[in-house]
């Protein structure tokens, strides 16, 4: 038992992927023991969380083993496949070390156990004839020999491996970087260019050994110089100068431990050496710069595990972040060093990064966070909205404990969440950038696919009802604000943005939470306010009421359906139907899916409430079947009151007809395009039409009926027009343009596009369409929350009377031109 608390012999499993990036396979303790069925000593190490095995790994006679910056060891396991042991402490590597050297009769003071050989027949030959590498004596005259040979050396493994043994043992690296003072002294241009070869020669050797001596603190710089001098550039490039002058390394707060400073500032400065000054590599080179790429991972991994450790560092930099008399310029460096150290973490592996949130958690970073939040500074309130980002997306649950605890003590207005809910309102980006990412950050907190449920209380019920007392009156503010009248109260483009993006999220809650939302709605009547908005002039943000409504349609709930006709809301709807007049566009085809959606899943009570009070509006319109369907479900409906066994006959009939799985959804909406309009009777769309189906969920605002019917009047007129130019037109050009990509967008889950359940509710909060008829918007939906991606919201493209190749240009045009030409 004793052992396993062993921290010396603590390690983690990391194994080399595709990418050349080290994936961790997990920490456990390392043993080494003889394993009967390898035949031979084996590393064996086991999970430290239960004890299963992590590794078991015969020690190899032949295999190089190498060790490097103390507490790794990394080997070939087999053809492309390398592993890694990162140790906790340098003696328990030493002790797996001269194991690994007694098994192959090495030394243990060397720090590769075998020479990399996969040689060919005539360097064999070669070998036999030159023991090791002879460098040429490192002077200026000889720079273009040394230049020669490290060029000629790279292609082939066993050349490599003698040249980098050679620079190792003669101390080679520093006299080169003597030289290049001289060469600078004097000017020497040539000189200068030969020792730019040898470097980055040097740099694909891809040898750890070498890359200690060339980032030790007194060789970078100088390394980094020889790195300006690149042949192929007329003027060379002024990289330390960079380096000393302009990226000044803030202390944001002192660091004690010089090892840990001196750590960062190699770290960044070899990031730098790999993003701005090595050319991009070829991709013979990619993988020769992988060990270079794994010491800035290891690095970080290590910076962030003694930032962690080091108490007062934390407790000082969350003190002056949320004291009142730090000064501006002192915040931002601290909230921005923050935030630095949040993305350093994302390269740790799971359980260092439960550690790591964990011991920001403990220090306080959500109250710190709140206090920033409620500061003046814009640059610091968006950094800190990163930083929340960061521990939404780690852990909801958190976030979610700390917010219903803090409530306790606080008014609402100063609550984390709220504080967020305002940022988002008020975010002054023409195109809510801010806005998105923090939507989605709150979709993330109310979704309860990601709640947790102890066994005395679930995470569901306890935020949900929290949510809906505290925070929801903040986030439909400006939704009630913007529509006391029958029309929207400011329709300018940012207004009818952001309430598109409150919308979702009410549409989103709506398939979610059930009876909080339910009550909601219904008490606040949300629906009437909604419905207001199909009077915008902002096509995409009618499209998002209706689907709204469309939404709670498709629930087939009793108790939203005695609301709707109560309320007369299909007053807006059908208004909107007739102002949209003859243009075949996705008003026109959301508008009449929603009927017949109502029509196919037989939904009596609304069927007859849509007859009897708006039949006079709709009875001329038949190029779809959808109205003088319901007209026929409703007649059937009278007719079976009188005839209660007619009814049983019917129902036995249907029910064989319409049982469908989900399964067969797409195939049907498949049969819909290949099938014309004209020969459809009644009963036979088994889905919704897909091909006009562009938005699937809908919402919209009663008028007084008075009104109404003047309004009927005036568009009798119209309804003559629109059957004239429709009549010839037919579905499969919709059909290119809207359905292609439906599997690869349906399958791609993320939390910006739901999919959608089961075929009673085909819509989906992100998803425009039906399922078979999901427009590309759906794939910027899905972008949308992703962190610094898009921005703006995603716009439904509307093609008023364009026609449609005009329509397919618009899908494509980048999001920000499409809201103009939308606001134009």
């Amino acid at each position: 038992g004793g052992r396993m608390t062993d921290t010396r012999r603590r390690v983690k499993v990391y194994t080399l992927n595709e990418d050349r990036q080290w994936d961790d396979r997990g920490t456990g303790h390392v043993s080494s023991c003889y394993v009967e069925r390898l035949k031979g000593m084996s590393l064996l190490v086991r999970a430290e969380s239960d004890g299963s095995l992590l590794l078991e790994s015969k020690i190899n006679p032949n295999t190089a083993y190498q060790k490097q910056q103390d507490t790794l060891i990394v080997w070939s396991e087999a053809e492309n496949y390398d592993l890694a042991l990162s140790f906790q402490e340098k003696a328990g590597c030493d002790e797996i070390w001269e194991k690994i050297c007694q098994v192959q009769g090495k030394d243990p003071s060397v720090d590769i156990t075998q020479d990399l050989v996969d040689e060919s027949e005539e360097e064999r030959f070669d070998d036999m004839s030159s023991p090791g590498l002879e460098l040429p004596s490192c002077e200026l005259s000889r720079l273009e020999e040394i230049a020669e040979l490290v060029a000629s050396s790279l292609p082939s493994p066993l050349r490599r491996e003698k040249l980098a043994l050679a620079l190792e043992n003669e101390g080679y690296i520093k006299k080169l970087l003597e030289i290049f003072h001289v060469c600078e002294d004097l000017e020497n241009i040539e000189g200068l260019h030969h020792l730019y070869e040898i470097i980055k020669g040097i740099f694909l050797l891809n040898r750890t050994a070498l890359f200690e001596v060339m980032f030790s603190e007194e060789c970078i710089m100088d390394v980094i110089g020889c790195l300006e001098y690149d042949p192929s550039l007329s003027q060379s490039r002024k990289h330390r100068e960079f380096l000393t002058k302009t990226a000044k390394f803030k202390e944001v707060i002192p660091i004690s431990d010089p090892e840990l400073k001196q750590k960062i500032h190699q770290t960044y400065r070899v990031q730098y050496i790999q993003d701005m000054v090595l050319p991009t590599p070829s991709v013979f080179e990619e993988n020769m710069l992988s060990t270079l790429h794994s010491f800035i991972f290891f690095n970080k991994v290590e910076i962030v595990g003694m930032l962690q450790e080091d108490e007062k560092f934390l407790t000082d930099l969350f003190a002056q972040l949320t004291d009142e008399a730090t000064d501006e310029e002192k915040r931002q460096e601290l909230v921005n060093f923050l935030k630095e150290f949040c993305a350093f973490s994302q390269t740790l592996q799971p359980q260092n990064r439960d550690a790591f949130f964990k011991t920001l958690s403990n220090m306080g970073i959500l109250p710190a966070l709140e206090v920033i939040l409620g500061m003046d500074d814009a640059q610091v309130r968006s950094a800190a909205t990163d930083i929340f980002s960061y521990l939404v997306e780690y852990n909801p649950s958190m976030v979610r404990e700390f917010v219903m605890q803090e409530a306790q003590q606080n008014d609402d207005d100063i609550l984390l969440i709220n504080l967020i809910i305002e940022h988002m309102i008020c975010d002054t980006d023409p195109e809510l950038g801010g806005a998105v990412l923090l939507m989605g950050l709150l979709r993330t907190l109310v979704d309860p696919e990601n709640m947790l449920a102890t066994a005395n209380k679930t995470e569901k019920t306890e935020f949900l009802g929290f949510f809906y007392k505290h925070c929801m009156h903040v986030l439909t503010a400006p939704l009630l604000a913007n529509t006391t009248e029958d029309k929207p109260s400011k329709d300018d483009f940012q207004t009818a943005q952001l309430l598109a993006l409150i919308l979702e999220l009410l549409t989103f809650c709506v398939e979610h939470h059930t009876y909080h939302i339910k009550n909601y709605i219904i008490n606040k009547d949300i629906l009437r306010r909604v419905l207001v908005l199909m009077a915008s002039k902002h096509a995409f943000l009618a499209l998002c009421a209706l689907r709204f409504k469309r939404k709670i349609i498709g629930l087939k709930d009793e108790f939203y359906n005695r609301y709707i006709m109560k309320s007369f809301l299909f007053e807006p709807v059908v208004k909107a139907f007739l102002n949209n007049g003859s243009r075949y566009n996705l008003m026109n085809s959301a508008i009449i899916e929603m009927f017949e959606f109502i029509r196919v899943e037989d939904i009596k009570s609304l069927t007859a409430h849509v007859i009897e009070n708006y039949w006079k509006a709709l009875e001329d319109v038949d190029y779809v079947q959808t109205f003088k369907g319901l007209k026929l479900r409703f007649e059937q409906q009278r007719e079976r009151q009188d005839n209660p066994k007619l009814d049983s006959m019917r129902s036995i009939l249907r029910n064989h007809r319409y049982r469908r799985d989900a399964r067969t959804l797409e195939d049907e909406e498949e049969m819909w395009f290949n099938t014309d309009e004209d020969d459809m009777e009644d009963g036979e769309a088994v889905v919704p039409p897909s091909d006009k189906t562009k938005n699937d969920e809908d919402i919209m605002d009663p008028i007084s009926k008075f009104m109404e019917r003047k309004k009927l009047k005036e568009s009798e007129e119209k309804e003559v027009l629109l059957k004239t130019n429709l009549s010839g037109r037919q579905s499969p050009s919709f059909k290119l343009s809207f359905s292609s990509g439906t599997k690869s967008n349906l399958t791609s889950q993320s939390s910006a596009s739901n999919l959608p359940g089961s075929p009673g509710s085909p819509g989906s909060p992100g998803s425009p369409g039906s399922p078979g008829s999901v427009s590309k918007s759906t794939s910027q939906m899905a972008a949308i929350t992703t962190k610094g991606g898009l921005v703006g919201l995603v716009d439904y493209p509307d093609d008023d009377e364009e026609d449609d190749e005009d329509e397919d240009k618009e899908e494509t045009l980048p999001l920000s031109k499409k809201a103009k030409l939308e606001s134009s």
